[in-house]
């Protein structure tokens, strides 16, 4: 068995992490979203908007927030902050 993260939760928690950071709301609920895939195996997605960007590591379940000079301002470990659905391998 393995964890499934749900794409649509973590994106609703970057976005109120990105106003508790200091992101406008209305720049925060309009975030660029683009998808890394490695292999044909989707690895990560980046989210950014004005002045800052996140990484969601999905193999490692972490998502790192960024401020636009690259310093890290926040790590969230998603296996610990969200209820994810456990699904069969």
């Amino acid at each position: 068995m393995h964890l499934h993260m749900n794409a649509a939760d973590v994106r609703e928690m970057v976005t109120r992490l990105f106003v508790d950071l200091g992101a406008e709301y209305d720049d925060a609920h309009d975030l660029q979203e683009n998808i890394r895939i490695d292999r044909g195996r989707c690895v990560a997605r980046c989210y950014r908007v004005t002045e800052m960007f996140a990484m969601w590591l999905i193999e490692c379940g972490v998502v790192q927030f960024y401020n636009a000079e690259g310093d890290m301002l926040h790590t969230v470990n998603l296996f610990n902050e969200l209820q994810p659905q456990r699904i069969a391998a």
